[in-house]
């Protein structure tokens, strides 16, 4: 009889050991398959970190609400042209206009001599740094990782196989016409169609989305244009 319980003791120690190296097997496996879940999921949801502002009630057939610092560079670079529309005669002779009283000026930018290069007729929208446009991702920061307060907050989102990061441009109404530098991009700003950046909701949303010229200017010193990337 003892010899009975002995065997049958052992017997259920071992069922007991079993079980619980299957249970722990499972709950590896279900931790695992945990991590990887969470990992594809924040790789989906990854968002671009600063989204525009558009008027309610403006014609959006040219443009759409923007998005405006997609910070991660994309994997692909061969992406497709961007569609470039054509002005009207009408905006083409506004444009020789602009680029004849442009040249007459003298201007300098980052302590260099520059001149008006062409003038561009765009999509203009605008978006602002703080939560209301860019949610959880209002952390000041630009595409190039710039502060949103550099150049005083005068800087503009661009798509960048048009205008690569440091070009410069300048619109009228926006900063008095000065030059601002491009130092950020978005994965919905395609073509000609730039974002300016405004101090507050309110303000971006009062510029709405117009349809204008826009100068692009060069350097004047046959140096070519720096890469703000490199200088914080």
């Amino acid at each position: 009889m003892k010899n009975n319980h002995k065997a049958l003791l052992d017997a259920l120690c071992r069922r007991l050991s079993t079980r619980a190296s299957v249970e722990t097997g499972v709950f590896v496996l279900l931790v695992a398959m945990t991590a990887v879940s969470a990992a594809m999921v924040k790789e989906a949801s990854h968002l671009p970190a600063l989204a525009s502002v558009a008027q309610p009630g403006a014609d959006r057939t040219n443009a759409s609400i923007i998005v405006a610092a997609n910070r991660t560079p994309a994997a692909n670079t061969t992406a497709a042209e961007p569609t470039r529309l054509e002005p009207t005669p009408a905006e083409a002779e506004r444009a020789e206009r602009i680029l004849e009283r442009k040249a007459e000026q003298v201007r300098w930018f980052n302590g260099r001599p520059v001149r008006p290069a062409r003038v561009v007729w765009m999509t203009v929208t605008a978006y602002s740094p703080d939560a209301r446009s860019c949610g959880p991702f209002a952390d000041g920061i630009t595409a190039t990782l710039h502060s949103v307060e550099t150049n005083g907050g005068n800087l503009v989102a661009a798509d960048t196989r048009l205008f690569p990061f440091g070009s410069m441009l300048s619109v009228e109404g926006y900063d008095e016409g000065n030059i601002v530098p491009v130092l950020d991009r978005g994965g919905a700003i395609k073509g000609h169609h730039i974002d300016l950046l405004m101090p507050t909701h309110k303000q971006a949303r009062q510029w709405g989305v117009k349809r204008m010229p826009v100068v692009v200017w060069e350097f004047a010193d046959g140096k070519p244009m720096e890469d703000p990337r490199k200088f914080r």
